[in-house]
């Protein structure tokens, strides 16, 4: 709750004759009486005010307003997830409002954007556009005719008052206040006019502002749920204008006709909004209204601590999608950037974030935005999907990017079990499959790290594997899987007297054509079934294990093991 403290100050009970369930009548409110400015008093919202709607005592309502002026930033996805996770832990509700009232910035395809970005975060809104409601309606342009009657109301209570000061007039205040190191607040030209004075511009038709008074001493204070105490000065605000002289609300005080009338129960959103809950609160006391409790969450930061964005890469929940990322690990990421459970655990679903999940959890020091961490928590929740749904979605990439020609079948399957450890986002399954389906030997065995392997008597084990291709065994033990290309292996290794890594690694590099890769036993057997399964498009650069066989069997080793080795051919072109 907010409370104004200064001098000299009066207290006003709220007037009893007057039914609101927006004012608890035990409580006073500050306000101070400026001899030069009309009395102030205070106004309890009824249940005839524009767009009143009573709501169950004590029920939790947040709110995510998003401007529809761009994509869904990842700091406003951030706060609209918290908002919906304290919402859903307290059983409350969680409400989506459109902040239009820029109508040049303001898109339609915009509001679409955001709204298809937070449906596939998995944060579905109890009211709103789509959802309907009863305190709608949900667009703030579709709300002006309420923010006038309100507008009117701390008019006629003095509480606000017409401005017709020109644009060059408050330019030379600002101008006059910063010679004199002073606030650019306004001076008050119109806050003591008469009303002779007042009517004489209205009949000239002089454009005017409605401005809110600001009493110019005093305090005001809120408690935050995540920043603790938090006060400004009222002598650094001025009178500030709450209705444009087209009609337009201005930004603090729609938002609090909103909020108030919305019954919204806590707010909780960035840090950068905290200067403007002085505006908000003192209208929210002018109007009669309960003040909501605050939470303000801190900025993502970018890892230069600079505030994130754009500059730094992705920053738009539409772009991480686009990128591969699953809204299950974008959403668990999300919730760790300035929250904790409290222990070690990192790795949360939506429900088990909903179970978890409290405010004063919330951190307030700024939250330094981690591509790398991302990257791993969406593989993390990748590979935690059920085997199925995880090989639908590479096999339906891999015949996208045409490198398959069938999203179903066997090799689809072992495939997808093989290089899912070596995949975090849907995208690198292209890579980690035509990795596998490639043969670079010759650029492997040219390579420094290639050298030592080379130099380990690599032609003999090539001699002895092409004496094992032609004899029939290696292609029987492919044919009866893993069981019998562990026999395999293991025969081969007596025979050329061969163990551990002086067996394996050349073995590797012959057959796949590589250092370092998955599993060798279960590539190898892959290979073999991807040369008669029919399902590797022509385009996708597959060398057979025959190819590869062949290409064995026309190397100049002796060449090779020569300091000056001759130019070497890419395997393509090696290939008859």
């Amino acid at each position: 709750m907010a409370s104004l403290i200064g001098s000299p100050w009066m207290r006003i009970r709220a007037l009893p004759d007057i039914s609101s369930p927006f004012i608890r009548h035990s409580s006073f409110y500050k306000l101070k009486i400026h001899p030069l400015r009309r009395n102030f008093s205070i106004i309890a919202a009824s249940t005839s005010s524009p767009g009143f709607r009573k709501k169950d005592d004590g029920e939790v309502r947040v709110r995510f307003a998003p401007s529809p002026t761009g994509n869904l930033h990842v700091g406003g996805a951030r706060t609209a997830l918290f908002n919906y996770l304290f919402a859903r832990s307290k059983g409350g509700k969680f409400v989506l409002r459109i902040e239009d009232t820029d109508l040049e910035r303001s898109t339609k395809e915009s509001e679409e954007a955001v709204l298809r970005d937070l449906a596939w975060l998995g944060l579905e809104w109890d009211e709103g556009p789509g959802a309907g409601g009863e305190y709608g309606p949900y667009r703030q342009s579709e709300r002006n005719d309420m923010y006038k009657q309100y507008a009117e109301d701390l008019l006629k209570s003095g509480h606000a008052y017409r401005c017709f000061c020109s644009s060059e007039e408050l330019e030379k205040m600002k101008d006059i206040a910063k010679l004199k190191n002073l606030p650019p607040v306004y001076t008050g030209k119109w806050a003591s006019a008469t009303d002779d004075e007042v009517e004489e511009e209205l009949s000239k038709g002089t454009p005017y502002t409605y401005r809110f008074r600001v009493p110019k001493n005093g305090v005001l204070k809120i408690n935050d749920l995540i920043r603790g105490e938090v006060s400004w000065g009222l002598n650094t605000l001025g009178d500030f204008v709450i209705m444009r002289s087209n009609g337009q609300p201005v930004y603090n005080f729609c938002v609090t006709v909103d909020d108030a009338t919305m019954s919204i129960s806590h707010v909780i959103r960035a840090e950068e909004h905290l200067p403007n809950t002085l505006r908000q609160a003192l209208i929210y006391k002018a109007l009669g209204f309960p003040m909501p409790k605050f939470a303000h969450v801190s900025l993502i930061l970018a890892p230069d601590r600079s505030k994130l964005s754009k500059r730094h890469g992705a920053t738009s929940v539409g772009q991480f999608r686009e990128m591969g990322y699953l809204p299950e690990g974008m959403v668990n990421y999300l919730a760790l950037l300035g929250w904790g459970d409290g222990t070690e655990n990192e790795f949360f679903t939506l429900q088990q974030l909903v179970e978890k999940f409290t405010i004063d959890r919330v951190n307030k020091s700024g939250a330094i935005f981690d591509l790398t961490k991302l990257r791993w928590m969406n593989g993390q929740h990748l590979k935690a999907l059920p085997s199925g749904e995880f090989v639908k979605l590479l096999a339906q990439r891999w015949k996208t990017t045409g490198i398959l020609t069938e999203s179903e079948g066997e090799f689809v399957n072992e495939a997808a079990e093989l290089l899912k450890d070596g995949i975090d986002l849907v995208p690198d399954a292209d890579k980690a499959l035509s990795n596998l389906l490639s043969y670079p030997l010759f650029a492997t065995l040219a390579s420094p790290e290639g050298k030592p392997v080379l130099e380990d008597k690599l032609s003999e084990v090539a001699t002895s594997l092409l004496a094992g291709y032609d004899s029939g065994e290696l292609g029987v033990a492919l044919e009866e899987g893993h069981a019998g290309w562990k026999n395999w292996v293991k025969s081969f290794g007596k025979s050329t007297k061969r163990k551990g890594k002086s067996l394996f690694m050349p073995l590797r590099v012959l057959l796949t054509g590589k250092l370092h890769g998955p599993d060798m036993g279960s590539s190898i057997i892959l290979l073999h079934k991807a040369g008669s399964c029919g399902v590797i498009a022509p385009e996708a650069g597959f060398v057979t294990l025959d190819e590869r066989i062949k290409m064995l069997r026309e190397i100049d080793w002796e060449a090779f093991n020569k300091e000056d080795q001759p130019s070497l051919e890419s395997p393509s072109a090696t290939i008859a």
